[in-house]
C-alpha cells in the first residue's frame, strides 16, 4: 500500500459527511472526476490516479534526493499545500514539521481519514478570490503538479503572496511536460504534422487544448515560475532544474532508476491525461485510444534519450510588504 495511505480507513467513509454537490463524482471514459467545480480540472481523481500520484511523489523524492521542502523556512507554524491530491505531500512532511499545521486543500475529498494530528484536509478552490483565510496568515504556501489546471499560474502566485506572512515563502514544483533530448535521437518536432515521437505531439496536443477550452489553461508554467514570482513581488526567487528520464536508457544507474519509475509513470498517467484535453480538439474516445498505442511505444523507447525538466522555484514575500 503506498505512503499516505491507511489500511484501516476507506475514502467512502471519510466522505460520509459531506454534500453529494462534493461527493456525486461524475463518471465518463471510465475514469472518474471531481463534483466542486466540475470541469474546472481535467483529469481523473480515482483511485487508479491517486495510487499514480503517490507513484510520483516517491519517484520525486528520488529526483530531490529526499527532500520535499526546499523553502528554507524557519520553524514554520501554517503550511499550505495547494492541489494536494492523494495527500501525501503533507502527511509525509508532517513529521518533519510536527509543531506546524499542515493544510492540504483540493476540489475533491479524496484524501485519507487517518492522517498525522498537524495534517487536516480541505475542500477548496484556489482560483477563487475570497480564500478561507485572511492576509498574511501562512509561513509556506506550496503548489505542485497543476500544469494543465489553472486560467492563469501567475494570478495563483498574487494570491499566494496576499496569504503569505510577511518573509513567507512559497514553493512551486512542476514538470516542464516538453520533451527534450541533447543527443539527437529524439526525431525533430514538425509543426505542420506530427512527428515520429508520439509523446512530443502528445504534448503539444495538450497545449493546443488549453488553448481551446473555456477559460484557457496554462499547460507549460513551469519555465515561467521565476520571472512571474519576481513580477508578483516575490524576492530572494531560486530555481532547481532536474532532468528525468523518460524511460531508463541513461548509463548512469541513479537516473536509470529514475527513468524506470518516470516510464511507469507516464504509462499509468497517458490515458487520464489524454481523454478530456483531446475530446476539446474533437477526437473521439476510439481515435485516442489508437493514437496512445503510438504514446506508450514512444515512452518505452530505449533508442531515444528524451528526458522531461523538473522544476523547482522558491520565493520569499518581503519583509516590509503587507
Amino acid at each position: 500500500m503506498p505512503a499516505g495511505r491507511s489500511a484501516g480507513s476507506s475514502r467512502e467513509d471519510d466522505t460520509q459527511s459531506l454534500t453529494a454537490s462534493v461527493t456525486d463524482y461524475p463518471m465518463e471514459h471510465g475514469r472518474r472526476y471531481h463534483k466542486y467545480h466540475e470541469g474546472a480540472y481535467l483529469y481523473p481523481n480515482d483511485e487508479q490516479e491517486l495510487d499514480r500520484m503517490d507513484m510520483q511523489h516517491h519517484m520525486l523524492k528520488l529526483v530531490n534526493n529526499g527532500r520535499m521542502l526546499f523553502a528554507p523556512a524557519q520553524n514554520p507554524k501554517r503550511i499550505l499545500d495547494i492541489g494536494t491530491g492523494s495527500g501525501i505531500w503533507p502527511i509525509e512532511l508532517a513529521s518533519e514539521f510536527p509543531r506546524a499545521e499542515i493544510i492540504g486543500t483540493d476540489l475533491s475529498p479524496v484524501q485519507p481519514n487517518e492522517v498525522p494530528e498537524n495534517v487536516h484536509f480541505l475542500v477548496d478552490d484556489a482560483t477563487e478570490d475570497d480564500w478561507l483565510w485572511g492576509p498574511n496568515y501562512f509561513d509556506v504556501i506550496h503548489a505542485g503538479h497543476l500544469s494543465g489546471s489553472l486560467p492563469s499560474y501567475k494570478d495563483l502566485l498574487r494570491k499566494a503572496f496576499k496569504h503569505l506572512k510577511p518573509g513567507g515563502y512559497v514553493q512551486c514544483d512542476e514538470f516542464d511536460p516538453k520533451p527534450k533530448c541533447d543527443d539527437e535521437t529524439m526525431p525533430p518536432e514538425d509543426p505542420d504534422k506530427f512527428s515520429d515521437y508520439a509523446l512530443q505531439d502528445l504534448m503539444d496536443l495538450h497545449v493546443r487544448s488549453g488553448h481551446a477550452s473555456d477559460p484557457p489553461r496554462q499547460f507549460r508554467v513551469a519555465h515561467r515560475f521565476v520571472r512571474w514570482m519576481r513580477e508578483v513581488g516575490f524576492e530572494d526567487v531560486q530555481e532547481r532544474i532536474c532532468k528525468v528520464p523518460v524511460n531508463p536508457w541513461s548509463t548512469d544507474s541513479h537516473l536509470r532508476t529514475i527513468g524506470s519509475w518516470h516510464e511507469a509513470n507516464l504509462l499509468e498517467a497517458i490515458a487520464g491525461w489524454s481523454y478530456k484535453p483531446l475530446t476539446i480538439l474533437g477526437w473521439s474516445k476510439p481515435e485516442i485510444e489508437v493514437f496512445l498505442v503510438d504514446v506508450r511505444k514512444a515512452i518505452q523507447n530505449r533508442d531515444v534519450h528524451a528526458y522531461m525538466d523538473y522544476y523547482v522555484v522558491t520565493g520569499r514575500k518581503p519583509r516590509s510588504a503587507q
